[in-house]
């Protein structure tokens, strides 16, 4: 296992999740292991359904774990930290991380149509659909938004062992 991580960030509505997804279908048809997290700063996503069992397990206030042939699913009460959110995944070739980015992994940022600086000083590289002259001068390390291929390769050359 090569056990690499890397880190996406970006603002709302960027295309990191769409990005993420190209990149990671390019690594595992490479037969490679991935392993995505997904920071939810708001707290809003949902992952099961009103009525269910899980969700009334969860509701009442316990840390619950759905297991069945092809996989588990745990609803934790409390954050973990990425030391141990690696160790619940086990094996894995290229972890993806997609936001927290304060972690210090190595991190693309993306952009559509105007460059955040905010983001800069956690960025080894961008990803943008701005004109080559916007993206050097942001950045030195640079892609077209689309260019999935490219942001792979600089992925296994870049990211770090964990």
């Amino acid at each position: 296992m090569k056990r690499l991580a890397i880190a996406f960030s970006g603002p709302s509505n960027t295309g990191k999740t769409t990005l993420i997804c190209k990149v990671a279908q390019i690594f595992i048809e490479q037969n490679l292991k991935v392993a995505i997290v997904k920071h939810d700063p708001k707290d809003k996503a949902k992952f099961d359904t009103e009525g269910k069992d899980s969700a009334k397990f969860s509701a009442v206030g316990a840390d619950v774990a759905v297991v069945s042939p092809t996989r588990t699913t745990y609803f934790l009460k409390q954050m973990r930290n990425l030391d141990e959110i690696i160790a619940g995944f086990g094996d894995f070739d290229i972890l993806i991380v997609e936001g927290l980015k304060t972690l210090p992994l190595p991190r693309i940022s993306l952009f559509r149509d105007k460059i955040d600086e905010a983001y800069l000083p956690f960025s080894q590289a961008i990803a943008t659909n701005l004109p080559r002259a916007q993206m050097d001068k942001a950045c030195p390390v640079n892609f077209d938004i689309n260019d999935a291929q490219s942001i792979a390769k600089w992925i296994l050359d870049n990211a770090k062992k964990v």
